[in-house]
């Protein structure tokens, strides 16, 4: 077995002998002297081969190429002093060789793999991402998530959680997104599906009377994928009997700032609270990224009785009007670029984007010139506008206004670089509203999952108003964490499902395993599930989660490196009792 790590060696193991293995990262040839930079996962060190000293050793060494798979045994010595490198652990020895065995050699590479800069095409990159996972970066953020894990089962098990694994192939049943279906050749016309979480199994596990549960679970959803999301993840599932709200704060607010402290040897302190509606108001989204300041300001109650009809006759239809105010970088929008903005809110539903500049103690705007002076002195007042501020302005139904202002919010703060990217900022966002209005489906359904239990039982039909007692945990403008507390009585989750149009029979269909267990004294209890891929890729400072995924998924859900997903011979169709379906017109 391997016994040191290249890129551990100091001053202080200076001549000792030692045998190193790795790759071969550069190759520098001085005439008598070649230096090789042999790599592993834990960094450099660098090899000295001396033509007067071994003379078959070096005539191989002449022979390396970058990649090359070596093993070298030698002698650790100190640097010249013209040659110390301080920038690497390993800056002030290296390895004169005495033996160098070449393990395997190395095809001519699809890019170089030293070169964590390098722009490489990502459909390159993923095909050959058994090289890509060479690269330094990637390997520190695979090492990361394993430091992740390792912390958060240090915490939980310290607190007497089980780490108790569920099922991969179960019951397909409605959640969120749409389940990855399995086939099954004993039961033909019968499907598994893959767990979207193992949301059920954690219930019953409480049930069953184990009390703190937690899983690093594997998870699947077949929905449209982004830089955020992938097909196929893994969160640190967690249940607990006898527990409500305030212990799930505590418990996971404890173990985010091990899991930071471990990484990162940051303190964190303790995570603000905002009610789903305190953040929609005020951010325009329920997950806002609380880096930077540029809030949501409302303008209602200022323009319900305006002139201006645009304003007027959106609040009279039941809208709202709100605000976002660009402190003291008007002379940075010209008119072409609030074109620009307005092109962009549009792609959130809203009709247009009113602005106004203040410079020069007035203001200025198309709009200047046909809102009330007093209105405008309102704004003024209302929100200390001063001079090189623009204000951006969206009125219509708060789904659009919200929508809209939000992610123009997002928009400015990168363009400005208003983001300070050194923060790690939580939040957590209570009191979700129980549904969700889906248009595609024309129907209201559960905005997390029918097992939330509400606040009160009493609004359960008052699909506008009735809320949850479901939380999200928020990181610098991603959901890292969704949970609630569930519904253990069978007669709550049947007036759930009565009120979701779930019919008893379907409810029977789909969760009748489950009904009858919840008649066998259940007790009280609550979970939530943090992302590790999230966390993660916060914590390695990447936006694109695939770098923090071994074996990523493209964004049409496809292996690049293995071909998955592919076709199955005719034998395997016949033997799960399958037959594909073509459209002749499309085929």
């Amino acid at each position: 077995m391997k016994k040191y790590d290249n890129g551990l060696f100091t001053t202080k193991d200076i001549d000792k002998e030692v045998t190193v293995y790795g790759w071969v990262n550069k190759r520098r040839d001085m005439g008598g002297v070649i230096f090789i930079d042999l790599r592993d996962r834990s960094g450099i060190l660098q090899v000295v081969f001396n033509r007067g000293f071994l003379k078959d050793e070096f005539s191989i060494a002449e022979n390396l190429k970058n990649e090359y798979c070596l093993k070298v045994t030698g002698k650790i010595i100190k640097r010249d002093p013209e040659m110390i490198n301080l920038k690497i652990p390993t800056g002030e020895v290296e390895l004169m060789a005495l033996n160098i065995e070449v393990l395997s050699e190395c095809a001519s590479l699809p890019f170089n793999v030293y070169d964590d800069n390098e722009k490489i095409n990502e459909n390159v990159a993923l095909k050959y991402r058994y090289l890509d996972l060479r690269k330094t970066n990637l390997q520190k953020n695979i090492i990361l998530r394993h430091q992740v894990i390792t912390s958060a089962r240090e915490y939980l098990n310290n607190l007497g959680f089980l780490e108790i694994e569920t099922p991969i192939l179960c019951k397909s049943t409605p959640e969120g997104a749409r389940d990855y279906l399995v086939p099954s050749r004993v039961n033909k016309g019968s499907f598994y599906a893959l767990p979207q979480s193992p949301q059920i199994f954690k219930q019953l596990l409480m049930v069953s009377g184990f009390e703190k549960y937690y899983q690093v679970a594997r998870c699947f959803r077949d929905e449209d994928l982004r830089a955020d999301r992938q097909p196929e993840f893994t969160q640190i599932d967690l249940e607990m009997s006898f527990a409500d709200e305030e212990d799930i704060f505590n418990l996971t607010e404890g173990l985010i700032k091990k899991i930071v402290k471990d990484v990162k040897g940051l303190d964190l302190g303790t995570f603000p609270r905002l009610t789903y509606q305190e953040a929609m108001d005020k951010y325009g989204s329920d997950k806002p990224d609380t880096r930077y300041e540029m809030p949501l300001l409302d303008l209602t109650t200022i323009l319900k009785d305006t002139s201006m009809n645009v304003f007027r006759r959106a609040i009279e239809n039941g809208g709202i009007a709100k605000c976002l105010i660009v402190k003291n970088n008007g002379d940075k929008y010209s008119r072409s670029d609030v074109e620009h903005l307005t092109d962009f809110v549009k792609i959130y539903g809203a009709k247009g984007l009113a602005w106004l500049k203040y410079d020069n103690d007035e203001f200025t705007g198309v709009i200047a010139k046909n809102l009330e002076d007093e209105k405008l002195e309102i704004i003024k007042e209302t929100y200390q506008v001063s001079n090189n501020d623009l204000i951006l302005i969206v009125a219509d139904k708060p789904k659009i206004v919200y929508a809209s202002l939000g992610a123009l919010r997002t928009k400015i703060a990168k363009d400005l670089n208003l983001i300070n990217n050194d923060l790690i900022n939580f939040v957590w966002i209570t009191d979700f509203p129980f549904y969700e209005y889906s248009e595609t489906e024309k129907r209201w359904k559960a905005e997390h999952n029918p097992f939330t239990m509400v606040k009160d039982f009493n609004t359960l039909n008052d699909y506008e108003h009735c809320i949850s007692r479901s939380y999200d945990l928020v990181v610098n403008g991603y959901e890292l964490a969704s949970g609630g507390v569930r519904n253990h009585r069978e007669a709550d989750l049947r007036k759930v499902f009565k009120a979701l149009n779930i019919s008893d029979e379907e409810a029977q269909k789909r969760f009748g395993f489950m009904l009858e267990a919840f008649k066998y004294g259940v007790p009280p209890h609550a979970g939530i599930a943090p992302g590790i891929e999230r966390l993660v890729m916060i914590l390695a400072g990447t936006n694109d989660i695939k770098d923090v995924v071994a074996f990523p998924k493209t964004q049409s859900a496809a292996d690049l490196m293995d071909g998955a997903p592919d076709s199955v011979s005719e034998k395997q169709l016949a033997e799960l009792g399958i037959i594909l379906r073509k459209d002749d017109e499309n085929e």
